[in-house]
C-alpha cells in the first residue's frame, strides 16, 4: 500500500485499483482498504478505484485528539491526490463521512452512498443513541475495547447466539483491535438524524441507494436524505440489506459514474 500525509500528519494508507476516471470507496465501521476490494475488483475495469484505510484503522495512522474535520481532511487529501474530478463511494458510516465532506467544501465530483445510518425518528431513538454514546465513551475508556465490539454489535442488531459465534470467529481479533474506532463513526453519525439543513449544501449529484430488505428505519433515512441534497437520486436494490453484495451494487455504481 501506498501512504500520504494527512493536513494533520497522520500517514494514511491507500492502494489504487485499475485506469480511468478515479473513484474513491470509504468503508464504515470496523473495516479497512481490504474491506472494500471486493467491490473495488468489480470496478477497477472501468475506473482507477482508490482503497484506504481510514484513520485508527489497517496500516493508516491516528493522531489525537480525534475530530470529525481530521477524518473530512482524510478525504480530502486522497481526493487531492487524484486527477480532478474524483467520484466518492461510501457505505455506512463511512457514507455519512462521504456527505460531511461534500457539505465542507471538499471538491468532489459524483458522489453515491450507500444506506448511511441515520436513523433517529423520535424521542425514544434519540435517548437511545445518547445511551449508547455514553456507554460507548465508557468503555473505552476503560479500555474494554471487546466490550465496545459487543456493544456496537448488540446496536445493530446482532442476538446473543450470533454474537456468541461472531466472538469464536477468526476475525474477532481484528474486529476487537480497531474497536476504538466506533467513536469516531458515532461521532461523524452526530445525534443520528439525517442532517438535512447540513445537506443542504452539498452540490454534486447524489445517488443514495438503500437494500429491499433491509430496516425501514434505514430506507426512510436514506430517501431523506436523497430529498435533502440538491441533485439527489434514490434507488433501492431488491433483497439487500445493510451488508450490501459487491456483484449487485457494482453494476449501479458503475452505470451512475460513468454518466
Amino acid at each position: 500500500m501506498s501512504k500520504l500525509i494527512s493536513r494533520d500528519g497522520t500517514p494514511i494508507a491507500f492502494e489504487r485499483r485499475g485506469e480511468g476516471a478515479p473513484l474513491v470507496l470509504v468503508g464504515g465501521a470496523f473495516s479497512t482498504g481490504s474491506s472494500e476490494a471486493p467491490l473495488a475488483a468489480l470496478l477497477a475495469p472501468h475506473f482507477s478505484v482508490v482503497t484506504y484505510d481510514r484513520r485508527g484503522h489497517g496500516a493508516s495512522g491516528d493522531t489525537a485528539p480525534y475530530a470529525v474535520a481530521r477524518e473530512v481532511e482524510d478525504l480530502a487529501a486522497l481526493v487531492d491526490e487524484e486527477a480532478a474530478p474524483v467520484s466518492v463511494y461510501g457505505i455506512s458510516s463511512g457514507a455519512a463521512l462521504v456527505l460531511e465532506a461534500a457539505a465542507s467544501g471538499v471538491p468532489m465530483g459524483r458522489l453515491a452512498v450507500y444506506e448511511p445510518p441515520f436513523t433517529v425518528v423520535d424521542d425514544g431513538d434519540r435517548a437511545a443513541k445518547a445511551a449508547y454514546s455514553v456507554r460507548l465513551a465508557a468503555l473505552l475508556s476503560e479500555g474494554d475495547r471487546e466490550g465496545a465490539a459487543e456493544l456496537f454489535m448488540t446496536l445493530v442488531g446482532l442476538s446473543p447466539q450470533v454474537l456468541a459465534q461472531v466472538r469464536k470467529a477468526p476475525e474477532w481479533p481484528d474486529l476487537v483491535a480497531v474497536a476504538h474506532t466506533l467513536a469516531y463513526d458515532d461521532a461523524v453519525m452526530g445525534d443520528g438524524t439525517v442532517p438535512v439543513e447540513r445537506l443542504g449544501s452539498v452540490r454534486p449529484p447524489v445517488l443514495v441507494v438503500d437494500g429491499g430488505a433491509s430496516p425501514q428505519a434505514m430506507r426512510e433515512a436514506a430517501k431523506t436524505v436523497a430529498r435533502s441534497v440538491r441533485r439527489g437520486r434514490h434507488r433501492t436494490l431488491t433483497g439487500q440489506v445493510h451488508d450490501v453484495a459487491p456483484q449487485v451494487l457494482a453494476p449501479v455504481l458503475r452505470e451512475f459514474f460513468a454518466a
